[in-house]
């Protein structure tokens, strides 16, 4: 039922187009054969708005990997800095949950580890809606700010670095085998917002696989046994995710952009003082409305750096052919 409703979606989408580029044509011949120049000057603008939406169509029919259309997790993680770095996860929080509200996603909190002073050590989300996951998954590497801090009483310009990992949500029709004798699962006390209950009771529950070093946390529920399963899907869609990176690697032959990402490894820079600049590393794109960027405003970012990790895959793919050639 899901990829039918994903289908109609889109098929009502393309026909709305259609539709409204042929209202376009007619208004503009009719204006044409009068020589009305205020329906010739509406149906540019139309057709112009229509060229906008088809070419975001484009780039979502091209989401159809694996687990594009699926839910996901995001994990956000303050850097080396104390509350400089803190607070900057914090805002990154914030953009995300704004770009989530304006597309009409779904968020569910599902851990948060306060900063000592200000902002958040680490947090992690789910987005619950269609192609969320393909929509997201470029956002995961590391992200830089440059401003002068508001925590400096001498106004000096720091460099903070917080980490975003993006993975997607498995059901069960995926089967990912996880070995009890490979996790090690701790339980501690919930920290932040839910109540008096996370002073009295253990019910956040931590899990590392120790092959991969992969570490989930959840403590978004009263129930330990709760906490343990959302954490285990967490695992399972973790493990999944790790496992499409590589084949990823191998298909494209891109294994330096497919690689764990790591502190240094920068994808996006975030500058707010002398001047405001926000660019993606990795596409050359730039933003000058860097407060509309903390805004959610992240569109342009991610359509161009999926644009560009297909068309990588593309040139992978065509030179694998000449080589078979």
């Amino acid at each position: 039922m899901r990829e039918r409703n994903a289908l109609e979606q889109s098929i009502g989408a393309y026909r709305s187009l259609e539709s409204e580029l042929e209202d376009s044509l007619t208004l503009l011949e009719l204006g044409e054969a009068e020589e009305d120049q205020g329906s010739i000057t509406e149906a540019e603008a139309q057709i112009a708005t229509l060229a906008a939406r088809a070419e975001k169509q484009q780039l979502e029919s091209l989401l159809s990997g694996e687990a594009d259309s699926n839910d996901c997790y995001i994990e956000i993680n303050a850097g080396a800095g104390g509350t400089e770095a803190q607070d900057w996860a914090e805002m990154l929080l914030r953009m995300y949950t704004r770009w989530a509200d304006a597309h009409d996603y779904k968020l569910e909190w599902l851990e948060e580890s306060p900063g000592e002073e200000a902002g958040i050590k680490s947090s992690s989300l789910k987005v619950i809606g269609h192609n969320a996951y393909g929509w997201l998954k470029t956002e995961s590497g590391v992200h830089r700010l440059v401003r002068i801090s508001p925590f400096d009483s001498q106004a000096r310009r720091h460099t903070s670095f917080a980490s975003v990992w993006v993975y997607p949500v498995v059901d069960d029709s995926i089967e990912v085998e996880i070995n009890d004798r490979d996790l090690r699962v701790d339980t501690y006390r919930a920290s932040g917002a839910g109540g008096q209950h996370v002073n009295r009771t253990d019910s956040a529950v931590r899990i590392t696989h120790l092959p991969t070093n992969i570490v989930v946390q959840c403590q978004n529920d009263r129930s330990q046994h709760k906490n343990r399963a959302t954490a285990m899907a967490m695992l399972k869609a973790r493990l999944y995710e790790h496992e499409l990176q590589k084949r990823e690697a191998e298909a494209q032959a891109e294994a330096e952009a497919k690689s764990d990402i790591g502190w240094g490894h920068q994808i996006r820079s975030y500058v707010l003082q002398p001047y405001q600049m926000v660019k993606d590393l990795r596409t050359g794109v730039e933003k000058g409305n860097a407060q509309g960027v903390l805004d959610g405003d992240i569109d342009g970012f991610l359509e161009a750096s999926l644009a560009h990790r297909i068309a990588g895959g593309k040139e992978s793919l065509q030179a694998e052919e000449s080589e078979t050639a």
